[in-house]
């Protein structure tokens, strides 16, 4: 037998014995390796993290069960429309709603991926790409009145990275000041939902309270996002929700 064949097989095997392995351990292995159920093909594709519990949900069910607490939460006076959460478990939305134990942070995450196609956009009016207006249109319908920023007419060209999508009008920016238990509680619902309609809304990256998310990695869920400075609430992005749409190519239909 040659010995790429020899390597092939040695390789399908391996990839079997974990398989096997992380359906065998479940939730427990998943938790050590820092990975959600979502990471893996035959799991859901939105998971809830229960306590030492996840519950998975298909993505309409997180899409729904994300807009439901969301506009519970938005008491701004105006008449807004009870989401239906009809099937989905009553702690998952309690889950939602309240955050891990003690502590606000990330409990959801979903698969999604890049789309395929995608053309590059110029800026509108506003500074912003078609797919980012799209976005900061429909955080608003759910959200209602949030206070912005990373864009402007005409575009921003410093006070970001140098790679930032702030640049490309891709990206925008939800402040939660002052930096307080409450806020991050209330810019967890946002990202959360954001999230969940990644696909929906052409998504690249959604970044909060020291964790990034990121459609090219979504399996992974949430992860660490380290700065320059782990310090600085604003490049830790801990007193405002970033979310950046995706980049597109020149010449795509």
């Amino acid at each position: 037998m040659r010995s790429w064949v020899r390597g092939l097989v040695g390789t399908t095997a391996a990839v079997a014995i974990a398989a096997a392995g992380v359906y065998v351990g479940g939730p427990w292995l998943l938790e050590r390796t820092g990975l959600g159920e979502t990471a893996l093909p035959w799991g859901p594709e939105c998971a809830v993290r229960l306590g030492s519990e996840t519950a998975g949900l298909t993505l309409e069910e997180a899409r729904r069960a994300t807009t439901a607490v969301a506009l519970e939460a938005r008491g701004d006076g105006s008449a807004v429309p009870e989401a239906d959460t009809a099937g989905i478990d009553p702690a998952v939305l309690d889950r939602l709603r309240e955050g891990p134990a003690g502590d606000p942070g990330p409990v959801l995450t979903c698969r999604a991926a890049p789309a395929d196609g995608l053309a590059a956009e110029e800026l509108t009016e506003s500074g912003l790409t078609p797919r980012a207006e799209r976005v900061r249109t429909a955080m608003a319908e759910v959200f209602g009145e949030q206070s912005l920023g990373g864009f402007e007419p005409g575009g921003v060209s410093d006070g970001h990275g140098s790679d930032s999508a702030h640049y490309d009008g891709r990206a925008i920016d939800v402040f939660y000041r002052p930096v307080d238990e409450e806020n991050r509680r209330a810019g967890w619902l946002l990202a959360h939902w954001l999230v969940a309609h990644a696909d929906e809304l052409d998504l690249a990256v959604v970044i909060f309270d020291d964790r990034i998310w990121s459609a090219s990695f979504s399996q992974v869920g949430w992860r660490p996002y380290v700065s320059g400075d782990t310090g600085n609430d604003i490049l830790q992005h801990r007193d405002h929700v970033h979310v950046d749409v995706q980049r597109g190519e020149d010449g795509a239909a």
